[in-house]
């Protein structure tokens, strides 16, 4: 079975083709710039396979036009497959399912409409999900099947009591406030790798994971389902991230809109945008810049880095309490896979769970490599492990087909 996943964002479409048989990616790349005009000598099509990599410029004025090159790429020059009748099924990444898709689900017209319905919660993916699908559908029509895979749905288990703000009632029950929580599929995914990686059953496990890039957020895992997150009713939630502020005092926001003059719009720019590790550093949301300038004794970027760390040790802290232990911490994502020195100052703040990480270990590891830093006897392991949604939503999706 070859599975196509498809991750739609506004101006960009990226795809990978996974055979399911192995599990390997036989292609992959990204259509980027949609909708935009091109720069000369920028390209915004890209196609990797076979260990080489081919880069074009084209303009794409829409979806369906980026999802047609797609196609293209796929039995073109540099084909991988005779016709587009070799793929048996689209798997999309979803973000906000709501309270309503806790599992991923075969799409068709009710499904659109839920998730029209849900994007003011997540206004920037949810549209640009369904334009994907939209695209997908009005090229390969509806024999094809699509899937959705959403980033809500592995914190769906999350109880009443975590999931839920102490505001009035109403609004949870008329516009569904509550914690949602994001990264799913990454959190997902970890979490099963490092109960295999401790060649245990994560039914048996409890299992803190840590996805930090320049979104992130931590998920506490507890034989097998989420019982906590730190991301809540928007991605904006949790802990400082590269352009994000976390979690703030709720009346920060209110004393800025009086003391400025501001709209929500601009409280939510500066929230999302303005804010976070950049804001902190000095205009550094990238974790190489900050690391480079903290190298260089910059000491703003000293004191980004020491504020993140401290407030991930002490969502860690938290979730061991929410568990009444832990087995396992896991970090990945770009910058839980390349910090050494983040995971090394995180880890600082868990000797009273015995933690002692192998330095030599730390500093060597790379992005996408596999690692424990402790020893496999000790009473907490710590991992890096590299995530893979795309992976976790070929896998859901041939779940589903094969039962059709």
């Amino acid at each position: 079975m070859k599975i196509l996943v498809i991750n739609c964002g506004s101006s960009s479409l990226k795809y990978q083709l996974i055979n399911m048989e192995d599990e390997s990616v036989i292609c992959k790349g990204a259509i980027e710039r949609i909708g935009l005009k091109i720069s000369g000598g920028e390209n915004n099509v890209i196609y990797k396979v076979n260990g080489e990599q081919y880069l074009s410029t084209k303009e794409i004025p829409t979806h369906t036009d980026a999802f047609n090159t797609v196609k293209e790429l796929l039995t073109g020059e540099h084909k991988v497959i005779d016709s587009f009748d070799e793929v048996d099924a689209i798997g999309h990444r979803f973000v906000q399912g709501g309270d309503k898709y806790t599992k991923s689900t075969l799409i068709d017209k009710d499904v659109v409409s839920d998730v029209e319905r849900l994007s003011p919660l997540a206004p920037l993916h949810n549209p640009a999900n369904l334009q994907g699908y939209a695209a997908c559908l009005s090229v390969v029509g509806p024999d094809v099947p699509q899937v959705a895979v959403f980033d809500t749905a592995f914190h769906s288990t999350m109880p009443p009591m975590a999931y839920m703000y102490a505001l009035p009632y109403e609004y949870y029950e008329k516009f569904g406030i509550r914690r949602y929580g994001f990264h799913g599929t990454s959190h997902k995914f970890v979490s099963h790798r490092c109960a295999e990686f401790m060649n245990d059953k994560i039914d048996k496990l409890k299992i803190i994971t840590c996805h930090l890039g320049n979104g992130s957020s931590i998920a506490a895992v507890k034989y097998g389902k989420v019982i906590d997150t730190s991301m809540g009713f928007t991605p904006v939630d949790g802990f400082m991230m590269g352009t994000r502020s976390g979690g703030v005092d709720p009346s920060v926001v209110t004393f800025l809109q009086e003391k400025l003059d501001l709209s929500p719009k601009d409280i939510e720019n500066i929230l999302n945008k303005q804010s976070g590790v950049s804001a902190i550093s000095g205009g550094y949301s990238d974790d190489r810049d900050v690391t480079a300038h903290q190298n260089e004794g910059d000491e703003r970027a000293i004191l980004a880095h020491e504020m993140q760390a401290y407030q991930i040790a002490k969502y860690i802290g938290s979730y061991v309490a929410a568990m009444n232990g832990v087995d396992a911490i896991v970090f990945t994502g770009g910058i839980g896979e390349n910090g050494f020195w983040l995971r090394s100052k995180v880890c600082s703040y868990l000797g009273y769970l015995g933690v002692s990480i192998n330095e030599s270990i730390n500093q060597k590891t790379v992005k996408g490599a596999e690692a424990e830093l402790t020893n496999s006897n000790d009473k907490v392991r710590v991992f890096i492990l590299a995530t893979n949604e795309e992976l976790m939503i070929a896998r859901d999706t041939k779940e589903i087909v094969e039962k059709l």
